[in-house]
């Protein structure tokens, strides 16, 4: 068969040269048969060998889009196998390809057409996309022959065709597909998508559809049936390819174009992977995304976004080897196309890293080999250096640490000099206490880190701050790491009192390390995670994994560190290692594996991986075996191996096999038309038996039954839940599964169905309901999952407890504790009579863990009564509980006012009203007490019932004066009293008091005085009024008159001039002298005075955004008498009245007016008085502005010069400056012209900003700068030197040289970096085996070599080299071989004695016995014995006679004979008997003890 492509091709945008090609195939069967020209062609063409079978295909898949299938007769100059007679049919196929694209063929020639597998990816070669294998059944293993192999390897050397050489062709452009062709697979891939892609193309052209990805290849469309008309664009971003689609684009549009492309990456599997690329275009461009091999049709795996308009982006989910592609975008408007990739590689962990995915044949990897080799010649990258622990860190978690710990972290740390590190323990103590006494009164309750079993680590101590505004920070392995005050952070703290709890949650490998507290720039407490407390989770969790009968099943699972523990389960049952289960550990312990042998239905259900707090689960679904009267069966003739030629056949048809997506370029055959198939139709739609009739037409099977199919569903208990799915067909019966048991009526649910709708119904959801739901028809199944979202609980008890009222006193300690449990996260919030009760410094303070929340009131008072409540909400629904809290107290004094009323012959008559607040309890009585004028004892007259609020004192005197009080009195004590005013006693209605006398003039000679009579029918019998008078400040009144006046004005002559007096007058009747009235206004005896002259020099000295400062002069002494005040005067702008600034007067020249409104204008007004008056007043000339007075920024220091800071590795560095500016200016730190490293720490606080570095490092040097800027742009700098020196590293290597007999030289390297810390010098040490102390052997050495001498043969020396400078000593440096000279020694004879060992075999005995322990529940319990014996007895334990031996809630241990059992937490079930069995091969001996676990209550 022969067929001629002729193809005119453009070389590129230069518009080069055209040429035409033509490529012959041609094929020859072995012999013909007599049988149908077609039939017969077909069978000789595919047992002829690859290549025709290659060609046959593609003209086969060709052939359905319009090629013809025409037998013509063949083409001597292109085949030699056949004679020139032999009858040979052939097929033309006029098709269009590149120049540089040469497909030659011939039945027995060396020159071959590449095989399918050449020309695309090994991917892409068995991916059900490839258009180049078209399928006939499901996938079978195929063995490529070794025939094919052998002509893959003769086509490298064709033949020379015989005649002229034709002309070299022009090498096509980079850019065309026909470079393409030519480059590399990985950049054919990377460029311009799979290579079957790009072949269909060149042979194609335009036969293929304009739009649309090939065979669910899920690549982009194509410009190969396009290229004519098209040209590339040239684009900035490397990588990217435009090609214009029309000749001419209009103004205002363009072509799409990439402004940002994706960025290739590797990531390790088990991560979520972002593309991210921004395309721009007029009109906007639709973009889409492909993959090389596979399609993005999963919603959950791959998730394609767009955001900001220009911005889309392509998530993958969940990443996993088969991930690992190259990642496509395309953007497509009407006037052009660009496109862009990106490669994406999963890094695999455990035993994917070796395995091979399934269905991947082997492939031919010398070309990778060769690329790897290539790149192992380049120098690799030095590794990371490991982050090295500052032992400062090391020596602060020592010194907070138990005694106990001391060895273990010593031998961690490297520190093997005991005696100093508790000598140098101890002087670190003294001054960590000096530090720690400046911020904290006192430290205690340390409880360093542990981990809970629900994964949460804790530790918490207790402070007694000097300073509650005092910050609180929080390190890890020296670096400063935020936290907040809730669960929504990673590291929170919940502060409670004095109690500093902190939590780290989500614990993960990295979090291991030393974390310390600082209280400011104190370090007060260092504790340590360890790495192995950390507990597993679930990387790559387990997957659904199908497999047939007798076939194994794997299930691997990956780890986020080693977990020795982790047990296998099936059906929530354990799983043990067997012939039947396979369990195995990658060697770094992170990746789990399960094999199934042999794999039965019996074995079909839920497996599932534990870790003690996480855990991972999935299904195994064994299937039936394949209907094996679905694969063809042919006979044929035998091929040159030997084989049946039907044989043959389906091993060359199975590379085109498992085509199931139909795709747009292969006919859907629908079942009743599968008339050309020899046999019948099955029940499931599926044909049985051979293909036969026209071979170029491919059937499909249909993909599954399923149209839609479950979903999984989160419900909350209680409520009815619906589980629902669609099939394509309503005659398959169905079933209902949950967790592989088969549903019933009886299990409380409903089966509807309504055509190919099926629905499983729930009408109230509990519990035990939740689990994975599967709907099966017939061999297919679909499956979901079913959560059950639980409310918080409160136990009953706890309830009970509640409803009964929390009675306490006032100023004691309220803590009321909610425990709850529920699934996380639980929120809490609290109520107080309807209203959200917020915590407080100073009030109701709360807290929440992982199962309960508390209210704290550290102080109740009587406001804190009431009815609260608390309610707890989840994703569940939520929960409240109520409670009352009463707070009993005093009672409060009686409410007035105290009625006190004399009747003369029944006495004196009180009456009150009961208190406002009783203090929570009833009034029991009154006390009345009585208190006479001139003594200082209260006298008690009695107690009234508290139903009574009256009393009658008879035994009053005439002529006395009495004060009453009362109090009241409940179980609580007695309250606060309620005192009434002075009461005389007279046998007649006294006078009641005047009101204040007016005074009318003043002057030297006297001050003349005007009253009222007193109100009441007393007034009438006036007998007359005397008058007193006293200084100003006195408290003794001096009498006017000694006889009553009847007039009611007098002058009072007896005054000393230039005094202030005061006066007051008594009303006299016939029963005696009232009480005296107020007393009047202060007055001068002297003349009147003139009022004062204005102030003078009015103005402002200071504004602000709310108040304005005003000062002044005293007025001119000439213009009127002295100033005894000011009065200060304001008005705003749209104001006509001036309003007083102050009640009274002013007194000093200076008065600032506040509670100003800001930028508004004001008016200001200052006068003068006096007791003449008031002066002339004095306004400022302009209205006044609330704001500040700006001043420019500047610093208080000299600026001029360049300070130097020089400090040590490690300490802290605090550099305070100065500054002042009005307003507030920007404050701005740089270091080398350059902002902050977020290690330092800047504060700014009323004008002194200040640099805080909590340890100093060499990368800390450097120039520092403060910049001040106003809002007018202003800048000012002030700028100083930071160096920080260090120690001198250690010196090189010692290199040990003997110069002259007798002596040795030692020769080091200088240290790399000597610290800058000045001149360095060493320091050279030995020691010999002779003297087992290190020695000194020389000091302050300014050369790197020293000479020992007097070396002896037959001793070792070693040496040891310190660099030292001012700043400290560097690490030693020593020698690793010691320098010896052997010594010449005569033989002699040693005859040791016979001794013979004496039998140490001794019985087990305890030398010390267990103890009974009584314990509370929860406590930790460690029972301790000794025990002896020889050899070493082993010790077992047991409680009741019962072994303990693998009990996971405690463990034993066993040093040196000393044996001990801790319980970490005891209940009441740990109570009994325990016992040591001691024993060995000569007996045993027994200990016992009796552990008693007392219950606690709240």
């Amino acid at each position: 068969m022969t067929s001629h492509l002729e193809e005119r091709q453009g070389a590129g945008e230069e518009g080069s040269e055209k040429r035409e090609v033509k490529s012959t195939f041609t094929f020859s069967p072995k012999s013909p048969k007599p049988e149908s020209p077609r039939s017969s062609e077909r069978e000789r063409i595919i047992a002829g060998g690859g290549p025709r079978l290659l060609s046959l295909r593609c003209f086969e898949f060709l052939g359905q889009r319009g090629s013809r299938l025409t037998a013509l007769r063949p083409d001597p100059r292109a085949h030699r196998g056949g004679g020139p007679g032999a009858p040979t049919p052939r097929c033309a196929l006029p098709v269009r390809a590149p120049a540089s694209l040469c497909i030659l063929s011939a039945s027995r020639s060396p020159l071959s057409a590449p095989s399918c597998s050449s020309l695309c990816s090994p991917a892409q070669a068995r991916s059900p996309g490839n258009p180049l294998q078209p399928r006939l059944r499901p996938a079978l293993a195929v063995r490529a022959p070794r025939a094919r192999q052998r002509r893959a390897g003769a086509a490298r050397t064709p033949p020379q065709a015989p005649g002229p050489r034709a002309p070299e062709p022009p090498r096509p452009s980079p850019s065309s597909p026909a470079a393409n062709l030519r480059t590399s697979p990985h950049q054919h891939r990377a460029q311009h998508g799979p290579a079957p892609l790009q072949l269909l193309l060149a042979l194609g052209g335009a036969l293929l559809p304009d739009s649309g990805c090939l065979h669910g290849n899920k690549d982009p469309p194509s410009w190969g049936g396009r290229l004519e008309g098209k040209s590339f664009k040239k684009t900035s971003i490397p990588g990217v390819t435009i090609r214009q689609l029309v000749d001419e684009i209009p103004e205002g549009c363009s072509t799409p174009s990439f402004e940002r492309k994706p960025v290739t990456m590797a990531l390790p599997e088990g991560k979520n992977a972002i593309f991210r690329v921004m395309v721009s275009g007029k009109p906007r461009p639709e973009v889409k995304w492909y993959r090389t091999n596979g399609d993005l049709s999963d919603p959950n795996k791959y998730k394609i976004s767009q955001s900001g308009g220009i911005e889309h982006v392509l998530q993958i989910n969940k990443l996993t080897g088969d991930d690992t592609d190259t990642y496509r975008c395309l953007a497509v408007n009407e006037y052009g196309e660009a496109m862009c990739s990106a490669k994406l590689t999963v890094i695999e962990v455990g035993f994917r890293k070796n395995r091979k995915r399934q269905n991947e044949p082997q492939e031919d990897h010398r070309k990778e080999l060769m690329d790897i080799r290539k790149m192992l010649r380049k120098r690799a990258p030095p590794p990371t250096p490991k982050k090295k622990l500052d032992l400062e860190q090391v020596w602060q978690l020592l010194m907070n640490s138990d005694r106990k710990d001391y060895e273990r972290i010593c031998m961690k740390y490297g520190i093997v000099d005991f005696r100093g590190m508790l000598r140098k323990l101890q002087e670190m103590k003294k001054e960590q206490e000096t530090k720690i006494s400046q911020y904290v009164n006192a430290i205690s309750n340390l409880r360093h880190i542990k981990v809970t079993k629900d994964g949460l680590a804790t530790f918490h101590l207790e402070l007694d701050l000097k300073n509650f505004e005092s910050k609180i920070y929080l390190y890890k392995d020296g670096e400063m790491i935020p936290y907040g005050y809730g669960n929504e952070t990673k590291h929170c703290l919940r502060h409670l009192g004095k109690r500093y709890h902190f939590h780290i949650q989500d614990l993960q490998p990295e979090d291991a390390g030393i974390y310390q507290v600082k209280v400011e720039d104190v370090e007060v407490f260092s504790t340590e995670l360890d790495a192995d407390d950390i507990p597993a989770r679930v990387v790559n969790p387990l997957v659904e994994t199908q497999c047939k009968v007798q076939e194994d099943a794997v299930f691997e699972c990956t780890l986020s560190s080693s977990c020795p523990h982790a047990f296998w389960q099936f059906q929530h049952k354990p799983l043990l290692p067997s012939d039947k289960y396979e369990v195995s550990v990658s060697p770094d312990g992170l990746t789990h594996r399960l094999v199934v042998r042999g794999a039965q239905h019996s074995d079909m259900g839920l497996y599932s991986l534990g870790t003690g707090l996480h855990s991972t689960q999935a299904w195994l679904v064994v299937k039936g075996e394949k209907d094996k009267d679905f694969l063809p069966s042919r006979k044929g003739k035998t091929d040159d191996d030997d084989n049946n030629g039907g044989n043959r056949l389906q091993a060359e048809e199975s590379q085109f096999s498992d085509i199931q997506d139909s795709g747009k370029l292969i006919k859907e055959v629908k079942p009743e038309d599968w008339s050309y198939l020899e046999g019948s139709v099955r029940d499931d739609g599926l044909p049985c038996g051979h293909i036969t009739g026209e071979p170029s037409l491919v059937c499909l099977v249909p993909s599954g039954r399923f149209s839609q199919g479950l979903a999984d569903i989160e419900a909350k208990k209680g409520e009815e839940t619906v589980f629902s799915c669609t099939l394509t067909g309503d005659l398959v019966p169905g079933a209902w599964f949950k967790d592989g048991v088969k549903l019933t009526a009886q299990d409380g649910v409903i089966f509807e169905q309504d055509g190919p709708n099926y629905r499983l119904r729930i009408p109230e959801v509990q519990e035990t309901q939740a689990g994975k739901y599967m709907f099966a028809a017939g061999d297919d199944m679909s499956e979901a999952t079913l959560t059950i979202r639980e409310p918080p609980t409160i136990a009953q008890d706890m309830l009970e407890k509640l409803k009964k009222p929390l009675v306490v006193k006032a100023g004691k300690t309220v803590s009321v504790k909610i425990p709850f449990s529920g699934e996380s996260p639980v929120q809490a919030s609290w109520r107080k009579d309807g209203a959200e009760v917020e915590g407080g410094n100073r009030g109701a303070q709360l807290d929440q863990g992982d199962n309960f929340t508390r209210l704290c009131l550290p102080s109740a008072s009587r406001k804190d009564s009431g009815q609260y409540s608390v309610q707890l909400r989840n994703a569940g629904g939520s929960v409240e509980a109520h409670f009352t809290l009463e707070v009993i107290d005093k009672p409060q004094h009686p409410q007035g006012p105290l009625k006190v009323q004399y009747c003369r012959g029944a006495g004196i008559n009180l009456s009150w009203q009961p208190p406002r607040d009783d203090g929570g309890r009833a009034v029991l009585t009154y006390v009345v007490e009585r208190h006479q004028a001139g003594r200082t004892t209260w006298l008690k007259l009695g107690e009234t019932p508290g139903n009574v609020t009256t009393f009658s004192d008879t035994r009053g005197e005439e002529g006395k004066k009495y004060t009453f009080r009362v109090r009241a009195v409940t179980s609580e004590g007695s309250g606060e009293a309620l005192i009434s005013e002075e009461l005389l006693v007279a046998s007649e209605a006294c006078p009641r008091p005047p009101p204040a006398p007016t005074i009318t003039s003043a002057t030297s000679q006297g001050v003349t005085l005007t009253w009222t009579a007193p109100k009441g029918p007393e007034s009438a019998h006036l007998l007359g009024y005397l008058i007193e008078k006293r200084k100003k400040g006195s408290n003794t009144w001096t009498a006017v008159n000694d006889q009553p006046i009847s007039e009611r004005k007098w002058m009072v002559t007896d005054l000393l001039q230039g005094c202030q007096y005061q006066f007051r007058v008594t009303a006299v009747g016939p029963s005696g002298p009232g009480e005296p009235g107020p007393p009047s206004d202060a007055v001068f005896a002297r003349d009147p005075m003139r009022p004062p002259g204005p102030v003078r020099d009015l103005q402002v000295t200071d504004t602000s955004h709310s108040s304005i400062t005003l000062s002044w002069t005293r007025p001119d002494a000439q213009d009127g008498d002295d100033v005894q005040g000011y009065l200060v005067e304001m008005r705003s702008l749209d104001s006509l009245q001036w309003s007083r600034c102050h009640p009274g007067t002013v007194s000093s020249t200076t008065y600032t007016v506040k509670g100003l409104r800001s930028q508004e204008a004001y008016f200001l007004r200052v006068t003068a008085v006096n007791d003449g008056g008031q002066g002339q007043p004095t306004t400022l000339d302009t209205c006044i502005q609330a704001m500040p007075v700006s001043v420019s920024p500047k610093f208080l220091m000299d600026t001029t010069t360049t300070n130097y800071v020089t400090v040590r590795s490690g300490d802290m560095v605090r550099v305070p400056v100065s500054f002042e500016g009005s307003p507030m200016p920007e404050v701005i730190w740089l270091k080398d012209g350059l902002p902050l490293s977020k290690r330092t720490v800047t504060t700014i606080k009323d004008g002194l900003t200040q640099l805080l570095i909590p340890a100093a490092s060499l990368s800390d040097s450097g120039l520092y700068t403060v910049m001040l800027r106003n809002l007018q742009g202003k800048e000012v700098t002030y700028s100083f030197l930071i160096r920080v020196s260090a120690s001198p590293a250690a010196p090189g290597p010692i290199r040990l040289e003997q110069n002259v007999p007798g002596t040795v030289t030692a020769v080091w390297e200088p240290p790399p970096d000597d610290g800058q810390g000045g001149l360095l010098y060493y320091t050279v040490l030995t020691r010999s085996s002779a003297h087992g102390a290190w020695q000194e052997a020389g000091d302050r050495i300014y050369t790197n070599r020293f000479t020992l001498a007097g070396i002896l043969p037959g001793h070792e020396y070693y040496f040891r080299v310190v660099a030292k400078s001012k700043l400290g000593a560097s690490e030693p440096s020593d020698t690793i071989e010691p320098w010896s000279i052997p010594r010449q020694r005569d033989k002699f004879m040693v005859k040791m004695p016979n001794v013979k060992e004496p039998d140490m075999s001794q019985k087990p005995y305890f030398l010390v016995n267990l103890r009974t322990h009584l314990l509370p529940q929860g406590c930790e319990c460690c029972m301790s014995c000794a025990v002896k014996g020889e050899p070493r007895p082993r010790v077992t334990w047991f409680k009741d006679d019962e072994s303990l031996e693998g009990n996971p809630n405690i463990y034993s241990t066993d040093v040196l004979g000393v044996c001990s059992l801790v319980i970490p937490s005891v209940t009441p079930k740990d109570s009994g008997k325990y016992k040591a069995v001691a024993e060995n091969r000569l007996g045993q001996a027994v200990s016992t003890a009796t552990l008693i676990v007392t219950e606690s209550y709240i």
